[in-house]
C-alpha cells in the first residue's frame, strides 16, 4: 500500500500559485507565510498526475467529447460517500462553483429580486450578487455559547420578503467548518419550498467530514429539498486540484433543471475542458486511500493548532472545523480593533490570513487559517504568531 507523504515541502514559487503571487497587492509584502488562499500545500496525488501525463503523450489537443465513465464515475461517489442516489440527468458541468452562482443567479433571479446569505460566510456569496446587482438579505447565522454556530430561523423569517428568491447555502460551511445536520437542512428546505426560494447549496467541501462527522447533502433531506434546490459540487478542494475546473451541478427537479441547463447549454458552459474529466475519475476511481490519510494529517493538524493555541496563544481560541482544512480563530480576547488585528498577523507575525471581516457580520475579531501545510510550516506559523504576541 502506498504511503503519502504530507509532511513533504513543495516550494510554489514560479508556479503561478495564487497565494503566492498577490502577496505584495493584497498584503503590501511577499515575505509572508502564505495560510489564506483554500488550496492545500501537500502536492496533487500522483494517480492524477499520472492520468493527465498519459493524455499529455498524445500531443493532440482539440475537440473532445465527455469520456464515457465520467458521469457514472461522480454517480457512483456520491453514493457510496453520502448515500444520495443521483440520476444521470441531474448533472452537468460548471465551469467552477462561484461562477455557477453567478450564472444561476442570472437565470433566477431579477434584477429587483434578493439574494440570502448567512454570514459569517465565504465572501464570494455577498460579492457575487452584488456585481450582479442583485439585492443581498443578511441572516446571520446565531453564535453559541461554546463558540458555534446554528440557523437563526426566527431571524430568517423576519428578514425573508416576496422578493428573496434565492438562498445560498454552504454545507458543509465555509469558514467555520459546519457540518449542518439534517434536521436544520429540513427545516431550511421546508422554509424556502414554501416560500419558492431557489436553495444553491455550496457542497464542496463535502468529501472532508473529519472524525466523526457525516456531511448530509441538501438535496437528500428531503421531497421539498430536492424540489427547491440546485447542487454544486467538485474533487477540487478534496483532491488539491483548483486549477483543473472540475465542478458539477445536481438539480433533481426538472423545471429548475431545464431552465439552468437550457441557459448553460445555449452559452456552451456545460462543455467540461480536457482534462476535468480525465482528473475527476482518476480521483474518484482511485482516490479512497489518499483521501482518508490527507484527513487523518488534517485532524492532526486542527489538534496541533487546538494544543499549541491553549498553552501558548490563550487570546486565540480556534473552533474545531467539524469539515475542511479551515479554521476559524476567535482573536476577540486579544482585544484588538480591525487595524491592529491585520498588523499583528501581517506585519509583526509575517502570516497571511483571511480576515474574518471579509466573511460579512460576525466575522469581527476573527482570521481565517488554512492549516493545509506540512506540520513544521504549521508550527513556524504559530511560532511566528506567538512572538509577535509577546511583544504586544
Amino acid at each position: 500500500m502506498e504511503k503519502y507523504n504530507f509532511d513533504k515541502v513543495i516550494n510554489r514559487k514560479g508556479t503561478g500559485a495564487l497565494k503566492l503571487e498577490v502577496l505584495q497587492e493584497r498584503y503590501g509584502n511577499t515575505d509572508l507565510l502564505p495560510l489564506w488562499v483554500a488550496d492545500m500545500d501537500f502536492e496533487t496525488p500522483s494517480f492524477i498526475t499520472e492520468a493527465l501525463q498519459q493524455r499529455l503523450e498524445h500531443s493532440l489537443f482539440g475537440y473532445t467529447v465527455e469520456p464515457k465513465e465520467y458521469w457514472p464515475t461522480i454517480i457512483q461517489w456520491i453514493s457510496e460517500h453520502h448515500q444520495w442516489e443521483v440520476k444521470r440527468e441531474w448533472l452537468t458541468y460548471i465551469p467552477g462553483i462561484v461562477k455557477g452562482i453567478g450564472m444561476a443567479i442570472n437565470v433566477f433571479v431579477k434584477e429587483r429580486e434578493k439574494v440570502i446569505i448567512q454570514p459569517p460566510v465565504y465572501h464570494p456569496f455577498r460579492l457575487t450578487p452584488q456585481g450582479n446587482n442583485r439585492e443581498v438579505v443578511y441572516n446571520p447565522l446565531h453564535e453559541n455559547e461554546d463558540g458555534s454556530y446554528s440557523m437563526d430561523f426566527e431571524n430568517l423569517e423576519n428578514v425573508t420578503d416576496e422578493k428573496c428568491r434565492m438562498l445560498i447555502l454552504s454545507n458543509p460551511h465555509n469558514p467555520a467548518g459546519i457540518v449542518w445536520d439534517k434536521e436544520t437542512l429540513k427545516r431550511l428546505a421546508d422554509f424556502c419550498y414554501r416560500r419558492n426560494i431557489l436553495v444553491l447549496s455550496d457542497e464542496i467541501h463535502c468529501d472532508m467530514a473529519l472524525w466523526d462527522n457525516k456531511h448530509i447533502p441538501f438535496a437528500s433531506v428531503s421531497k421539498e429539498a430536492a424540489a427547491c434546490s440546485i447542487t454544486f459540487g467538485a474533487p477540487s478542494k478534496t483532491f488539491n486540484i483548483a486549477g483543473i475546473v472540475s465542478s458539477y451541478a445536481i438539480v433533481p427537479n426538472e423545471n429548475i433543471r431545464h431552465r439552468f441547463f437550457n441557459w448553460l447549454k445555449a452559452n456552451e458552459l456545460n462543455e467540461p475542458t480536457l482534462f476535468a474529466p480525465i482528473a475527476t475519475i482518476a480521483a474518484f476511481q482511485k482516490g479512497e486511500l489518499w483521501r482518508k490519510d490527507m484527513l487523518r494529517y488534517i485532524e492532526g493538524n486542527i489538534d496541533f493548532v487546538i494544543d499549541y493555541c491553549e498553552k501558548y496563544l490563550t487570546g486565540i481560541k480556534p473552533l474545531r472545523p467539524q469539515a475542511s482544512f479551515l479554521v476559524w480563530l476567535d482573536c476577540r480576547a486579544l482585544k484588538l480593533d480591525h487595524t491592529e488585528l491585520i498588523n499583528l498577523f501581517v506585519e509583526k507575525a509575517r502570516l497571511a490570513l483571511n480576515d474574518g471581516e471579509m466573511f460579512g457580520q460576525g466575522g469581527k475579531g476573527f482570521m481565517r487559517m488554512n492549516i493545509a501545510v506540512p506540520r513544521t510550516i504549521l508550527r513556524q506559523a504559530l511560532e511566528q504568531l506567538h512572538q509577535a504576541i509577546t511583544e504586544l
